[in-house]
């Protein structure tokens, strides 16, 4: 397929590299510049929009509405073209996408993925796929190459985007859970290495826990994804909540320890940073 993509940072990069090494023609356009391997760079967004579809991997709605609504790119795709948006994404804006694409006459589908870098690498991702499924099955050989596993999340596609933002609402507060139970065993004389073992071996051995256990217990917080963006992502989940009437006490909980660790200066580090400072207030009381 000759695919367009948009939005190079560490998890394009990695996509578009994928995507390349399956035989598919990719173009693409980054804000800040750079180059993968057997992609072919190209002057603007529009450029990218002339292939057979195109995959979006921009930050957020922000970067989204600037560089394709903005700008007018939708109108001048080529038309039959399908437009995936793999970003993390509100649900209200993923709406707005819908018209828009609908109006220009393009299929658009939302595809947000649950994944970090090393496993995007990997073309391991778990895309969750909503839209109609004419469009899903179109730009399914391109969701199978990043993807270890295809997700239909039915045909409205900002269900996808819901699912995407519950699924990162609940990683938080598996790191806020992980925390708190830190805080008491460690205070009844339990290591926290020897507490995740049994945890890990017996009720939480997801990946979430395997992943973000390791990083309390070593207290290492290198970035995979960084709390700026986790906070980002709470914002969207408060946003969706507060749409639907809905008080989510254990969102409210977790989005308020994010913001205070992004305060804190903490922004660029993984997000599972925000375990240190709920550990860290415990012995401060």
């Amino acid at each position: 397929m000759d695919i367009g993509f948009i939005g190079l940072g560490a998890m394009g990069r990695a996509m578009a590299k994928n995507l390349v090494a399956a035989g598919h023609h990719v173009t693409a356009w980054n804000r800040s510049g750079g180059e993968v391997d057997g992609v072919t760079m190209v002057k603007s967004p529009e450029d990218a929009f002339q292939g057979d579809a195109v995959l979006t991997m921009l930050s957020d709605d922000a970067a989204i509405r600037a560089v394709l609504l903005d700008s007018g790119v939708l109108d001048r795709a080529r038309p039959g073209l399908v437009h995936a948006v793999a970003s993390t994404i509100s649900v209200a804006f993923a709406r707005e996408l819908v018209k828009a694409h609908d109006a220009a006459g393009i299929s658009y589908v939302s595809a947000p993925v649950l994944g970090r870098p090393d496993v995007a690498d990997k073309g391991e991702l778990n895309v969750l796929a909503g839209g109609a499924p004419s469009a899903v099955d179109r730009i399914r050989p391109i969701l199978e190459v990043i993807g270890s596993r295809i997700w239909d999340m039915g045909p409205q596609a900002p269900t996808a985007n819901a699912a995407k933002i519950a699924c990162n609402m609940m990683i938080t507060m598996a790191i806020e859970a992980m925390a708190e139970a830190v805080v008491l065993t460690e205070a009844n004389g339990l290591d926290r290495e020897r507490f995740f073992e049994l945890i890990l071996g017996t009720l939480f051995g997801s990946r979430s826990y395997q992943v973000y256990s390791s990083n309390i217990a070593n207290r290492r917080y290198d970035p995979g994804f960084k709390a700026a963006l986790g906070l980002k992502d709470l914002r969207l989940a408060s946003e969706a909540a507060e749409q639907i009437g809905s008080t989510l006490p254990v969102l409210r909980a977790v989005h308020h320890r994010m913001a205070e660790a992004v305060d804190a200066g903490l922004g660029e580090r993984d997000w599972s940073i925000m375990a240190e400072l709920t550990i860290n207030a415990s012995r401060n009381r």
